[in-house]
């Protein structure tokens, strides 16, 4: 896609457009990486023109843009980007008449963003062929939840291929977008020191741990239905799972990647009604206190028409049945109102079978850590010689940090400015391919009909905890505990 592109953002008044693209686009504007972008047409259903739309993204922007980003001048020049077409997603005329802006515009390539709810992507799909706004320079971003199964799922994909092929669908994981979770790549495969030891010869285990301090924020009717495995597990966890575990690629093209994230997914071991006891724990919290402030239980948070078997919480214990990996869990946790919020990735080695030392530092293990926010950095976790003049060597665990520090302010991104820019070029490197989300989805829905069977109990914990006390004895049967 060299040529000029029109962005049109379906809920482009919404939650996600206000917080996140609108702001992400107007970073790519300043730091003059938006070349290639002609115009951003907003979508929405309320009445109302361009100039007042224009006026209530600007107080946005302000209100959600990093302290000391906004500008003026940037905003002079990038507002006259902005357009504002209502739509009704079920009115074909309202199609029509966006047809006659995009024809408008100059612009041969065109990108659909839908951030709308999943349930409307074949209905807008379709009704953008209808009204003849879908040509061979077209493009579609598809934001999660993709279903809510996998039945679900297929059917999405089945009405959205119906309009676009499959190199021209961007499914979205803002996971993907951060600078740390592609750093894995650099890390793993351009180090000689890592690739090596990245396999069950060396390493113990695996943590991935993607932490909320806050609650369901405005968002109690679609986390009833939902639950944190089909919010986080199905698509960050897993996906940032299958970029620690593939295999090295042939290329660093789209394609290659894929496929061998592709080839971990198909070797997750299922969990079953036999082992998701061992395996699995769910959790929802109650009140408590997070940060010294006190805050509500789930079920008192908003008016659930039906959320007693909902989890705010799951720890999974996973398997990888291939070579690499044999032998080696990888436990994975999520959930709202713990008591900070953080996501990192924990590469624990495997300890020295016998010690020299005078303190025992058998739980001193070197972990490499992956910190993915509310920082984004790498560290090491080693132990070294404590000084002094001592008649025995001692150890004490010191931190070797392998960020980055010299950057500048503005070589750091927000991860939908990296994701949003390479749909622009067409770069599917960072998005999920197909197989990859229905793969997932096989395997969440294998969880979910365990505990369905077993009738796995949602395990009470304090907000401003790190979960239920069964979270931890997850990882103590093995003789392990959380990284914290």
């Amino acid at each position: 896609m060299s040529q000029m592109v029109d962005l049109v953002i379906f809920g482009g008044t919404g939650d996600l457009s206000t917080r996140k693209l609108l702001p992400a686009l107007y970073q790519l504007h300043r730091d003059k990486l938006a070349g290639r972008l002609r115009r951003i047409i907003a979508t929405g259903r309320s009445d109302m023109d361009s100039a007042t739309f224009c006026a209530d993204a600007e107080a946005n922007l302000v209100r959600f843009l990093p302290e000391g980003d906004w500008d003026e001048s940037v905003w002079a020049s990038f507002s006259e980007r902005l357009v504002y077409a209502r739509i009704e997603a079920s009115q074909s005329d309202d199609y029509q008449r966006l047809a006659a802006v995009l024809d408008q515009g100059g612009a041969p390539g065109r990108l659909f963003y839908l951030a709308t709810l999943p349930s409307l992507y074949g209905a807008i799909c379709q009704q953008l062929q209808s009204a003849g706004s879908v040509n061979a320079a077209s493009r579609v971003v598809l934001e999660k939840p993709l279903g809510h199964d996998l039945a679900s799922c297929r059917q999405i994909n089945e009405e959205v291929s119906a309009v676009f092929d499959e190199e021209a669908i961007f499914r979205i994981d803002h996971y993907l977008g951060k600078e740390t979770v592609q750093n894995l790549l650099a890390l793993r495969f351009g180090n000689p020191l890592f690739h090596p030891m990245w396999n069950n010869t060396f390493i113990s285990n695996v943590q991935i741990t993607v932490a909320e301090d806050i609650g369901v924020a405005g968002r109690g009717s679609y986390y009833a239905d939902t639950g944190a495995l089909r919010d986080m597990v199905q698509n960050h966890l897993l996906q940032v799972l299958s970029l620690v575990a593939m295999e090295p690629p042939a290329s660093l093209k789209a394609t290659d990647i894929r496929d061998e994230k592709m080839k971990v997914l198909r070797c997750l071991e299922p969990i079953t009604t036999a082992n998701a006891k061992e395996r699995t724990v769910r959790g929802r919290y109650s009140a408590g206190a997070v940060s010294g402030t006190a805050v509500k239980g789930f079920l008192e948070e908003d008016a659930f028409h039906d959320a007693d078997n909902t989890e705010t919480f799951v720890a999974l214990k996973a398997s990888i049945n291939n070579w690499r990996w044999a032998g080696v869990p990888f436990y994975l946790r999520t959930g709202k109102r713990l008591a900070r919020s953080y996501s990192e990735i924990v590469i624990e080695y495997r300890r020295q079978p016998f010690s020299l030392f005078a303190n025992d530092p058998q739980e001193l293990t070197n972990k490499l850590v992956v910190h993915l926010q509310p920082e984004e950095s790498i560290s090491l976790h080693t132990v070294n010689k404590k000084p002094g003049l001592t008649s025995r060597l001692r150890l004490k665990p010191v931190e070797l940090h392998l960020t980055d520090d010299s950057q500048e302010k503005h070589s750091s991104y927000d991860a939908y400015e990296r994701l949003l820019l390479d749909a622009l070029h067409g770069d599917q490197t960072l998005f999920m391919r197909r197989d990859e989300v229905e793969t997932a989805w096989r395997w969440i829905d294998s969880i979910i009909e365990a505990w369905d069977e077993n009738g796995t109990p949602v395990k009470p914990y304090n907000a401003g905890t790190m979960g239920p006390n069964a979270a931890t004895a997850l990882v103590a049967v093995d003789g392990r505990s959380w990284h914290e």
